[in-house]
């Protein structure tokens, strides 16, 4: 009995330990990621704008999950009178101005549409149903944890008119702008499914290996995701020998194009491309534009200027991961994509490339970080417009472009996010892009408050720990889909400082800053200062104090819930550093030994940082 008493105890003692350990070993690895890898063969009617496909996709489930049910994305059904893209855009008080009620008026071969011809599981037919935009795929059997499963499907589908990102015929007389044109799988992530219908928003994706063979009129010149594996066979410049001259019209040629560990792939195609291109480093950049009176001056000049940002993105914000990346005339607008960008390509220099810098520093924020979009717009186009305005900032300093820099290239942002606070339709980014009330609020949340929370971060960390920050957060977050509280606790680590009320108040509500300049009196043989919380955002405040004689002296004012502070960042100015300000106190008192008599002027935080929403007090001048 006693023995047998042991040996349950130690059964039940080595049961515990590897409980333990099978759970510790789930909460290290939390963060699995799927794995989609996508064989397709297109076939293209280029006159009908029509295209067949046999697409063969291998999920690997990385989860700790039995999956019961998958879900694909058909994105060109949204462009069909009804859909929920048209019925919202008929509907939303602010419609973006490309949709408006196009769809609507979409005839039969105007619209799009994916017909799924048949699905299989493993070699076994499943049950499937078409909502939407959204695919609905019942298993026969589950697919468990650590395990692969492959489907084979064949369809049919029909590029729509082009309304928003992409279809044919855009206003540039593009023939074929090819995004979220394929049955693509829905991501699978520690958040369950994101099986989200194609509203008008951003997106997310599992990373995989794409192999993509096109076959279209051998007239046609493609640009797309990935690596051209037939170059010399197609020409067009992809070969080593040159420019192939232009193709008539009549047989097809298939483009065979590998692309490694993405989340998507695109490409646009059109018989009267120019295909241009330049080594930078090892990476091969690709061209593709209609050479015209509009595009010819400002295209030839966008490789040099491109290639001269690489080295300033790269230095700031991590290594481009892949060996090419194209810059593709097509779309409605600027929209990033794995290994290129679709923009419109009628623009004047500085726009051009404005919007070339915007989508290639998609690749960091979405294509390597592969944020949700849907989820958190604001860590991917509030990250890409702050150091898209650096970029453009630095090219101006290097007169690559003929107007001079900024002494503050964000402050078109904070103007913007004032605008915002102001306008009375503001809500928080923890908002789902699709929920927004109006597209103002949204653009204004994900791009403009996006980009000043970077550049008030900066403020309050200091900018040696914020560069090492976003250098560390890309580097160890490619590839992992970063959610806010990570990048935020990357912060935290470079800093020393706590800051997770940062997010709290500026992600997760619409609270704004408010700081005055209440009183600055005689108290002794110093002066006395007295600060103002008029807002409902604390911060922690930087305070110049101007003597009559020029000197200026710096005091900094930490939160209390920081833990800590920022440390000196200008030399050029004496740094003083004060009790902490309790967020729960409205008002905060000090004296500095300076005499009444000899201050001019006290002003919070000159740099400029702090998106202060009232500046009229935030100074007082004798």
């Amino acid at each position: 009995m006693i023995y047998f008493n042991m040996k349950m105890k130690t059964s039940l003692l080595l049961s515990l330990i590897t409980f333990m350990g099978f759970q510790l070993t789930f909460a290290q690895t939390d963060r699995w990621q799927q794995a989609c890898d996508y064989q397709m063969e297109i076939d293209v009617d280029a006159d009908k704008f029509q295209f067949t496909g046999k697409q063969k996709l291998v999920l690997t489930n990385n989860s700790p999950d039995m999956l019961d049910k998958v879900f694909y994305h058909l994105y060109f059904n949204a462009f069909q009178p009804g859909s929920m893209m048209d019925v919202r855009s008929l509907n939303i008080p602010d419609p973006d101005r490309r949709v408006g009620d196009r769809i609507s008026k979409l005839q039969p071969d105007e619209i799009g549409y994916h017909k799924i011809k048949s699905l299989k599981h493993n070699g076994k037919d499943v049950s499937y149903k078409v909502v939407g935009t959204i695919l609905e795929v019942k298993l026969n059997q589950p697919i468990a944890p650590n395990s692969k499963a492959t489907f084979d499907m064949e369809f049919e589908s029909q590029v729509p008119l082009q309304v928003r990102r992409s279809g044919r015929d855009s206003k540039e007389g593009i023939s074929l702008s090819m995004s979220q044109w394929y049955p693509k799988m829905c991501e699978y992530d520690y958040q369950g499914w994101h099986a989200n219908p194609y509203v008008g928003r951003e997106f997310h994706g599992i990373w995989g290996d794409f192999d993509v063979k096109i076959s279209i009129d051998k007239s046609f010149i493609l640009g797309a995701s990935g690596y051209l594996q037939n170059g010399n066979e197609i020409g067009y410049g992809y070969e080593d020998k040159g420019v192939t001259p232009k193709r008539p019209a009549g047989e097809k040629l298939t483009w065979h194009f590998k692309a490694p560990n993405v989340h998507d792939f695109f490409w646009g195609g059109d018989p009267d491309y120019t295909h241009e291109k330049l080594q930078v480093d090892d990476v091969t950049l690709h061209f593709l534009y209609q050479k015209n009176e509009k595009t010819e001056d400002v295209w030839a000049k966008l490789p040099g200027i491109m290639a001269k940002a690489k080295s300033f993105i790269e230095s700031n914000y991590g290594q481009y991961p892949y060996k090419q990346y194209s810059f593709v005339q097509g779309g409605d607008g600027g929209m990033e994509y794995p290994m290129g960008t679709l923009i419109t390509g009628e623009r004047g220099l500085e726009s051009l490339v404005g919007v070339s810098v915007h989508e290639w520093m998609h690749s960091w924020y979405q294509m390597v970080l592969g944020t949700n979009e849907s989820l958190y717009g604001w860590m991917d186009e509030g990250f890409t417009s702050y150091a898209s305005a650096k970029v453009m900032n630095w090219l101006k300093e290097q007169k690559e472009l003929p107007s001079p820099p900024s002494p503050d290239p964000m402050a078109d942002d904070y103007m913007g996010y004032l605008n915002l606070t102001q306008s009375g339709v503001e809500e928080p980014l923890t908002t789902h892009a699709d929920h927004f009330k109006t597209n103002f609020a949204y653009g204004m949340a994900s791009y403009v408050k996006g980009a000043v929370f970077l550049h008030q971060l900066e403020y309050i960390i200091g900018k040696e720990a914020f560069d090492k920050g976003m250098l560390r957060y890309y580097n160890e977050w490619k590839f992992k889909h970063p959610n806010p509280n990570d990048f935020i606790r990357v912060m935290e680590k470079v800093s020393g400082l706590e800051l997770d009320w940062y997010k709290e108040h500026w992600v997760n509500s619409i609270n704004t800053i408010d700081y005055a300049v209440e009183s600055v009196e005689a108290n002794g043989k110093g002066t006395k200062i007295t600060l103002a919380n008029l807002g409902t955002m604390p911060m922690p405040i930087d305070i110049v104090v101007t003597e009559s004689d020029g000197t200026q002296r710096l005091y900094n004012i930490p939160l209390r819930i920081m833990r800590g502070e920022k440390p000196k960042e200008n030399n050029n100015m004496e740094h003083n550093l004060e009790e902490d300000w309790p967020w729960t106190h409205p008002t905060y008192e000090f004296t500095i030994p300076c005499k009444l008599k000899k201050v001019s002027r006290v002003e919070i935080d000159p740099s400029a940082r702090l998106a202060d929403i009232k500046k009229s007090n935030n100074s007082w001048e004798k």
